[in-house]
Protein backbone atom coordinates (compact mmCIF):
# COMPACT_ATOMS: atom_id res chain seq x y z
CA UNK A 1 0.00 0.00 0.00
CA UNK A 2 2.73 2.47 0.94
CA UNK A 3 4.60 1.74 -2.29
CA UNK A 4 1.51 2.46 -4.42
CA UNK A 5 0.91 5.74 -2.65
CA UNK A 6 4.51 6.87 -3.24
CA UNK A 7 4.44 5.93 -6.91
CA UNK A 8 1.04 7.55 -7.32
CA UNK A 9 2.22 10.81 -5.69
CA UNK A 10 5.37 11.06 -7.85
CA UNK A 11 3.81 11.88 -11.23
CA UNK A 12 1.55 14.52 -9.70
CA UNK A 13 4.59 16.27 -8.33
CA UNK A 14 6.28 15.99 -11.74
CA UNK A 15 3.39 17.81 -13.44
CA UNK A 16 4.10 20.96 -11.42
CA UNK A 17 7.79 21.00 -12.42
CA UNK A 18 9.37 22.49 -15.51
CA UNK A 19 10.51 19.89 -18.01
CA UNK A 20 13.50 22.07 -18.99
CA UNK A 21 14.61 22.98 -15.46
CA UNK A 22 13.24 20.25 -13.16
CA UNK A 23 14.16 22.01 -9.92
CA UNK A 24 11.92 25.00 -10.83
CA UNK A 25 8.15 25.13 -10.89
CA UNK A 26 6.47 25.15 -14.28
CA UNK A 27 5.19 28.64 -15.11
CA UNK A 28 1.36 28.60 -15.31
CA UNK A 29 1.25 30.03 -18.85
CA UNK A 30 3.57 27.34 -20.21
CA UNK A 31 1.17 24.42 -20.34
CA UNK A 32 2.79 22.60 -23.28
CA UNK A 33 0.20 23.53 -25.90
CA UNK A 34 2.63 25.57 -28.03
CA UNK A 35 5.33 23.90 -30.10
CA UNK A 36 8.65 23.72 -28.29
CA UNK A 37 7.16 24.57 -24.90
CA UNK A 38 9.14 22.72 -22.22
CA UNK A 39 8.47 25.12 -19.35
CA UNK A 40 11.64 27.19 -19.69
CA UNK A 41 11.03 30.65 -18.26
CA UNK A 42 13.44 31.12 -15.33
CA UNK A 43 13.02 34.93 -15.35
CA UNK A 44 9.21 34.77 -15.32
CA UNK A 45 8.50 36.79 -18.48
CA UNK A 46 5.27 34.84 -19.03
CA UNK A 47 3.95 36.24 -15.75
CA UNK A 48 4.05 39.77 -17.17
CA UNK A 49 3.72 39.45 -20.97
CA UNK A 50 1.32 37.61 -23.26
CA UNK A 51 2.77 34.23 -24.25
CA UNK A 52 1.68 34.62 -27.88
CA UNK A 53 3.44 37.99 -28.10
CA UNK A 54 6.64 36.49 -26.64
CA UNK A 55 6.50 33.59 -29.12
CA UNK A 56 5.94 36.01 -32.00
CA UNK A 57 9.04 37.96 -30.93
CA UNK A 58 11.06 34.75 -30.57
CA UNK A 59 10.11 33.60 -34.07
CA UNK A 60 10.79 36.98 -35.67
CA UNK A 61 14.19 37.28 -34.04
CA UNK A 62 14.97 33.69 -34.97
CA UNK A 63 14.00 34.23 -38.61
CA UNK A 64 16.19 37.33 -38.78
CA UNK A 65 19.09 35.41 -37.24
CA UNK A 66 18.66 32.55 -39.73
CA UNK A 67 18.98 35.10 -42.54
CA UNK A 68 21.85 36.77 -40.69
CA UNK A 69 23.82 33.53 -40.51
CA UNK A 70 23.27 32.97 -44.21
CA UNK A 71 24.34 36.55 -44.90
CA UNK A 72 27.54 36.10 -42.90
CA UNK A 73 28.55 33.11 -45.00
CA UNK A 74 27.47 34.51 -48.39
CA UNK A 75 29.31 37.78 -47.70
CA UNK A 76 32.63 35.92 -47.71
CA UNK A 77 32.37 34.78 -51.31
CA UNK A 78 29.93 37.03 -53.15
CA UNK A 79 29.75 40.81 -53.44
CA UNK A 80 27.78 43.23 -55.57
CA UNK A 81 30.01 44.57 -58.36
CA UNK A 82 29.72 48.16 -57.15
CA UNK A 83 32.12 50.37 -55.22
CA UNK A 84 31.66 50.09 -51.48
CA UNK A 85 30.43 46.47 -51.60
CA UNK A 86 33.82 44.78 -51.46
CA UNK A 87 34.21 44.32 -47.70
CA UNK A 88 35.05 40.70 -46.96
CA UNK A 89 34.06 40.72 -43.30
CA UNK A 90 30.33 41.15 -42.59
CA UNK A 91 30.85 43.54 -39.68
CA UNK A 92 33.09 45.73 -41.82
CA UNK A 93 30.39 45.69 -44.51
CA UNK A 94 27.76 46.79 -41.98
CA UNK A 95 29.86 49.71 -40.75
CA UNK A 96 30.62 50.82 -44.30
CA UNK A 97 26.93 51.46 -44.99
CA UNK A 98 26.14 55.22 -44.88
CA UNK A 99 23.92 56.44 -42.04
CA UNK A 100 21.11 57.28 -44.46
CA UNK A 101 21.17 53.67 -45.70
CA UNK A 102 20.86 52.34 -42.16
CA UNK A 103 17.88 54.62 -41.52
CA UNK A 104 16.31 53.41 -44.75
CA UNK A 105 16.68 49.80 -43.59
CA UNK A 106 15.30 50.69 -40.14
CA UNK A 107 12.17 52.39 -41.52
CA UNK A 108 11.58 49.71 -44.14
CA UNK A 109 11.66 46.98 -41.49
CA UNK A 110 9.36 49.06 -39.28
CA UNK A 111 6.88 49.42 -42.16
CA UNK A 112 7.01 45.67 -42.81
CA UNK A 113 6.36 45.03 -39.11
CA UNK A 114 3.31 47.30 -39.04
CA UNK A 115 1.89 46.12 -42.37
CA UNK A 116 2.37 42.39 -41.70
CA UNK A 117 0.27 42.73 -38.53
CA UNK A 118 -2.38 44.92 -40.10
CA UNK A 119 -1.41 47.85 -37.87
CA UNK A 120 -1.83 45.77 -34.71
CA UNK A 121 1.51 45.90 -32.91
CA UNK A 122 0.67 45.76 -29.21
CA UNK A 123 0.34 42.52 -27.25
CA UNK A 124 -3.30 43.34 -26.52
CA UNK A 125 -4.52 43.57 -30.12
CA UNK A 126 -1.97 41.63 -32.20
CA UNK A 127 -3.79 38.30 -31.80
CA UNK A 128 -7.36 39.56 -31.37
CA UNK A 129 -8.37 38.03 -34.71
CA UNK A 130 -7.21 34.53 -33.64
CA UNK A 131 -3.94 34.55 -35.59
CA UNK A 132 -1.26 32.12 -34.36
CA UNK A 133 2.15 33.52 -33.37
CA UNK A 134 4.48 33.64 -36.36
CA UNK A 135 1.70 32.96 -38.88
CA UNK A 136 1.82 35.72 -41.49
CA UNK A 137 -0.28 33.82 -44.03
CA UNK A 138 2.66 32.88 -46.26
CA UNK A 139 2.59 29.22 -47.32
CA UNK A 140 3.06 29.07 -51.11
CA UNK A 141 4.02 25.36 -51.07
CA UNK A 142 1.02 24.41 -48.90
CA UNK A 143 3.26 22.69 -46.34
CA UNK A 144 0.66 23.14 -43.62
CA UNK A 145 -1.84 20.78 -45.21
CA UNK A 146 -2.63 18.80 -42.05
CA UNK A 147 -2.31 19.50 -38.33
CA UNK A 148 0.48 16.95 -37.77
CA UNK A 149 2.61 18.58 -40.47
CA UNK A 150 1.93 22.04 -39.05
CA UNK A 151 3.03 20.95 -35.56
CA UNK A 152 6.16 19.29 -36.95
CA UNK A 153 7.12 22.35 -39.00
CA UNK A 154 6.39 24.73 -36.11
CA UNK A 155 8.71 22.77 -33.84
CA UNK A 156 11.41 22.51 -36.53
CA UNK A 157 11.26 26.24 -37.23
CA UNK A 158 11.43 27.08 -33.53
CA UNK A 159 14.43 24.82 -32.95
CA UNK A 160 16.24 26.23 -35.98
CA UNK A 161 15.41 29.77 -34.88
CA UNK A 162 16.78 29.21 -31.38
CA UNK A 163 19.94 27.66 -32.80
CA UNK A 164 20.37 30.53 -35.26
CA UNK A 165 20.09 33.13 -32.48
CA UNK A 166 22.92 31.43 -30.61
CA UNK A 167 24.87 30.81 -33.82
CA UNK A 168 24.73 34.41 -35.01
CA UNK A 169 26.07 35.56 -31.66
CA UNK A 170 28.90 33.08 -32.08
CA UNK A 171 29.65 34.28 -35.62
CA UNK A 172 29.78 37.90 -34.51
CA UNK A 173 32.07 37.18 -31.57
CA UNK A 174 34.30 34.90 -33.64
CA UNK A 175 34.81 37.68 -36.18
CA UNK A 176 35.47 40.31 -33.51
CA UNK A 177 38.08 38.10 -31.81
CA UNK A 178 39.86 36.69 -34.86
CA UNK A 179 39.32 39.42 -37.48
CA UNK A 180 38.72 36.58 -39.95
CA UNK A 181 35.70 35.40 -41.86
CA UNK A 182 34.19 32.09 -40.76
CA UNK A 183 35.31 29.85 -43.62
CA UNK A 184 38.69 31.57 -43.78
CA UNK A 185 39.28 30.77 -40.12
CA UNK A 186 38.16 27.16 -40.59
CA UNK A 187 40.54 26.72 -43.56
CA UNK A 188 43.50 28.32 -41.74
CA UNK A 189 42.80 27.47 -38.12
CA UNK A 190 45.27 28.80 -35.58
CA UNK A 191 44.63 29.15 -31.86
CA UNK A 192 44.30 32.63 -30.41
CA UNK A 193 47.45 33.79 -28.71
Amino acid sequence: RQYQRRVHGGPKMQLDRSQAVPFLSRPPALDGTMAGDVGFDPLGFTNYFDLKWLREAELKHGRICMLGCLGFWVQEGYHLPLPGFDAKLPLDAFFSVPTSGLWQIFFTLGAIEVLSNGGKITPGDMFADGRSPGDIGFDPLNLGGDDAAVRRFELAELKHARLAMIGLGGLVHQEILTKQATFEQLANFAPLS
